[in-house]
Formats: structure tokens, C-alpha cells, sequence
């Protein structure tokens, strides 16, 4: 190499760091980047490299990638679990990810395990359990099976977009409803609407209750935490078709965020109860491994100005830190502003009389029969293979 006239690095270049890419938000999407798993063996950071352009920053957000749902075949279909502060013993997911891209979603972590990121491809890469409803059948026919309400749809919703095509959740709700097997569903969509003739003959028995989860009733915020969920006021409207259909609602405040949701808790909880909402409950921000680093992305991105007030708030309702997993105060935290919260949650519930949600329905499991017999491997094989080129 010429030795003629080099370039030679100045003293300010050596110095430079590199600089953080500015966070920009994709449209229809709550994840602000597609941050690397906690198992991965590498990492990778997204760094400024000076090649951006300078109207850049006044393009409009990133075109949002495209859903990919992915068919999978489970090998098992109901969870238990003995959290004493969960109200329920059995659940069941027909989908892992949800589209809706919610952004303080606990779940999100989960994604973790199959190599994918909790960010992006959590809301953009759904897996899809097609034999859910066959393995469910089997569950049930066993002869030692003892029954008890499931919740169905409580780690990502039953209720996403695919369902409209996948129905799974549709043909679990039929096995469920012919066996007289009780029900409890959590949803963010207007889609349950569609499955009210299964949810109301199973009400009459007292055998399926639903909550819906609002978290705020301004759609502006609504659009960015929860961007592909219904809108505040659909949600509303489900409550009151839900009601007037004889299902019992309860309305689900979760998460409850210091400065951005919280102010709204008793507006909501006003409005679910106009909607015919019976019952009511809240958590406040959880934010377990990879979600606290993704929502603090999503904080610094919509709400720069306010986004260290919000997790000082947190961290003095988590004993200083920004997360604490313990059985006893995950839920509603700790301290002043903890109770402060109850406080407010319990005087309005008193003003409008809405029990407890998870402990106000008493679902009948006496009259449950076992299915007569159970598919083979082979059908469900053939299904997944139609539904797969039927819709992609």
C-alpha cells in the first residue's frame, strides 16, 4: 500500500464512541427492535454507523414485518400450575406469540426458548398448535381425568388474527362446550363475539365466563402499547354484547402503568361497569427478563419525557428494583404507592359493586362427560397439510 499523502485518524475520531441507533418505532408493531434471546451465544447492538440520512428522522415509522404463522404439531395441550397467586389450576394456548404486540406482555420471554426474540418475532413469528383440539379430546377421554375450569388463552391471546382462519380456538370451545366442560376466557378482540352461541349455552349451566382486558380507554396510547388488540371502545362494545348475551364479563386492568395507565383506572373501570362488566381486576407492570428492557425501549420512544419518572415509580413499587418475582407482591408491588393503588381499586369496585375477577364466577364442573373416542395422528396430519395450503 502507497505510503503517498496517507489518512492518517485524528485525535477526535479515535475518540468517538459508538453511538446508539436512534429508537423509531415500526407501524402496527409495539417492539421497538428484535433484541436477541436470553440463551443466545452472541449478541448483537444496533449502532449508528453515520450512513443514515438526514431526513431520516421525519420518515414515518419502519414498515412493520409481515406475520408468519407457523404450523407446529404439540405434544401436549393443558398446563397445570400451583401459583398460589394465579386463581386458576389449568390452562390452555392454542397459539404461541400473539400478534397483537402487546408490549408489556409477559409472555413475551417465552419466545426465548424456541431461539426466536422476545421483540419482533414474538408479535410477527406466531406458532400455531394445529392438533391442539385432538390432544385436548385425548386429555379428556382419559378415564383418569378429573375436572376443573381451563383458562383458555391466559399466556398469549386465543382470540389473535389467525384465529379467524385457524380456528382452533373455535374447535376447543366445541369439545369444552359438548362435554359440558367448565370455561373461563381472557381477550383483548372483538373476535369472541363470534363463538357466542358456544360461551352462551355454556352460561346458562355455569359453565363459561369471559374477561376482557382494557388497559386504558385513550386510543392514542392504546394504539402504541396495544397496537393490533381492538380499540378501547370496541372492547367495550364486546363487554356489553357479551353481557346481553348472558355471559357473565369481568373487565381485566392489567398492567396498570404509573403515569401513562394508571391515571385512567377508575375511568375504566366506570366504563366496564356501564358496558355490564360484574367483576374487576388489576396487576400492575410486570416486567420479567427481556420485557423490561423492551419496554423501557418503547418508554424512550413514545414517551421520552416522562420515561425515567415512570420507572422510578416502578422501582419503588418493586422494593428499588425493576422487577421482583415474589408470589406475594408480583401482582400489585409494594409500598406507598402500591397501596395507594389498591386503595383506589377496591373503593371504586365498592362504588360499583364488581367482585373480584377470577373469584366471582363459580363455574359448574358436575355435569361433565367424557368424549366417546378421540382422532388418530394421521387425520390431524392431514388437516394441518390442508389448513397449510388453504391459507398460505
Amino acid at each position: 500500500m502507497s505510503d503517498h499523502n496517507p489518512r492518517r485518524t485524528t485525535d477526535s475520531e479515535r475518540q468517538t464512541p459508538w453511538i446508539d441507533a436512534p429508537l423509531k418505532a415500526s407501524k402496527g408493531r409495539g417492539a421497538i427492535s428484535n433484541m436477541q434471546g436470553r440463551y443466545e451465544a452472541q449478541t448483537r447492538e444496533n449502532i449508528d454507523d453515520g450512513w443514515r440520512q438526514a431526513n431520516d428522522d421525519e420518515r414515518p415509522g419502519r414498515s412493520a414485518p409481515a406475520t408468519q404463522v407457523i404450523f407446529e404439531q404439540a405434544k401436549s395441550i393443558l398446563t397445570r400450575n400451583t401459583s398460589p397467586d394465579i386463581p386458576f389450576n389449568v390452562s390452555l394456548n392454542p397459539y404461541r406469540g400473539c400478534e397483537h404486540g402487546c408490549i408489556y406482555c409477559f409472555a413475551r420471554p417465552t419466545h426465548s426458548y424456541l431461539g426466536l426474540s422476545p421483540g419482533m418475532d414474538f408479535e410477527s413469528r406466531i406458532l400455531a398448535k394445529m392438533n391442539a383440539p385432538d390432544l385436548l379430546r385425548r386429555e379428556l377421554a382419559k378415564a383418569s381425568y378429573v375436572p376443573e375450569p381451563i383458562a383458555l388463552g391466559v399466556i398469549t391471546d386465543a382470540y389473535q388474527p389467525c384465529e379467524r382462519e385457524l380456528r382452533l380456538t373455535r374447535q376447543v370451545l366445541e369439545i369444552l362446550h359438548d362435554c359440558n366442560h367448565p370455561v373461563a376466557l381472557i381477550t383483548k378482540s372483538s373476535l369472541i363475539e363470534r363463538d357466542i352461541d358456544l360461551l352462551a349455552a355454556m352460561a346458562a349451566k355455569r359453565q363459561a365466563a369471559a374477561a376482557v382486558t382494557i388497559t386504558t380507554l385513550d386510543a392514542a396510547v392504546a394504539r402504541t402499547l396495544e397496537p393490533r388488540a381492538a380499540a378501547p371502545a370496541r372492547r367495550l362494545r364486546t363487554i356489553r354484547t357479551l353481557t346481553d348475551a348472558g355471559i357473565p364479563v369481568s373487565v381485566s386492568i392489567a398492567p396498570v402503568i404509573p403515569f401513562v395507565t394508571e391515571p385512567d383506572l377508575e375511568r375504566v373501570m366506570e366504563a366496564a361497569f356501564e358496558a355490564g362488566a360484574v367483576g374487576a381486576g388489576y396487576i400492575v407492570l410486570r416486567l420479567p427478563w427481556e420485557v423490561n428492557p423492551l419496554f423501557q425501549e418503547w418508554l424512550q420512544a413514545h414517551f421520552p419525557e416522562r420515561a425515567q419518572r415512570v420507572m422510578n415509580r416502578v422501582r419503588e413499587m418493586r422494593g428499588g428494583k425493576d422487577y421482583d418475582a415474589d408470589f406475594d407482591t408480583r401482582k400489585h408491588g409494594e409500598g406507598v404507592w402500591a397501596e395507594l393503588i389498591r386503595q383506589r381499586f377496591e373503593k371504586a369496585a365498592a362504588r360499583f359493586g364488581m367482585g373480584v375477577h377470577g373469584r366471582s364466577f363459580k363455574l359448574d364442573t358436575s355435569r361433565f362427560r367424557a368424549p366417546i373416542a378421540a382422532p388418530g395422528t394421521a387425520q390431524t396430519d392431514k388437516a394441518v397439510s390442508k389448513a397449510q395450503m388453504d391459507l398460505f
